[in-house]
């Protein structure tokens, strides 16, 4: 073998051993910046509950925007509009004691799918909370995920009348209602992101939370 050779080689494993060295969250900004999008397989994560929105091909894309924290993790079902009401009390109550991040999956009338990601529980406050984990996202008509812009920390705020995810000069990320029936999303700097369903405001038909276990 030429010297030429065994330098590529020698530099090829040096290549193998950085990416081996790298955290995922290292590889999966590499590779972000890189391409546009994440090209590590996550296997897709067992259901604890029963979901009426989630599909195999949700989870499967869901998993490669998760924090290092969350993976690994199956995803226990916390609340749901079918088993638990329309009620975001009931919701409040049922992550009373959760301490993991939440993914919000919300499924509307008109068939769109799409929520957040919340970097922890959500409860009642007076104040914004949560850190620049959480995330939204949609699904119609194409997968996009809005991460955190930097601009401000207006993450969750949630009361017995509302609940507010991302928020800027009026416009809320996304917005659900105290009965769990109508909701909004619009632009806002906290994510940059576009409104989450065709129409800012919405009708939810379900909605599930799920935590990681």
């Amino acid at each position: 073998m030429s010297a030429t050779n065994n330098n590529n080689n020698n530099n090829n494993n040096d290549d193998d051993d950085h990416v081996l060295s790298m955290s995922t969250d290292e590889y999966r900004k590499t590779s972000l910046f890189a391409t546009g999008s994440f090209d590590l397989d996550f296997p897709i994560p067992d259901l604890i509950g029963k979901t009426e929105i989630l599909t195999e091909e949700h989870r499967e894309k869901l998993c490669a925007h998760l924090p290092a924290r969350a993976e690994g993790y199956s995803w226990s079902l916390i609340f749901s509009t079918s088993q638990h009401g329309f009620a975001l009390n009931s919701l409040y109550r049922k992550m009373a004691r959760l301490e993991s991040p939440v993914l919000i999956v919300i499924e509307d009338t008109e068939h769109n799918v799409f929520g957040a990601l919340t970097s922890c529980s959500l409860h009642v406050s007076d104040h914004f909370y949560g850190t620049g984990e959480s995330l939204l996202y949609k699904f119609n008509p194409s997968f996009k995920v809005f991460h955190w812009t930097g601009e401000n920390m207006y993450f969750i705020k949630g009361n017995m009348e509302s609940l507010s995810i991302g928020a800027g000069d009026g416009r809320f990320g996304l917005w659900l209602d105290g009965d769990l029936n109508q909701g909004r999303s619009q632009h806002c700097s906290t994510y940059g992101n576009e409104p989450l369903a065709p129409q800012e405001d919405f009708v939810i038909k379900t909605l599930e939370c799920w935590a990681f276990v």
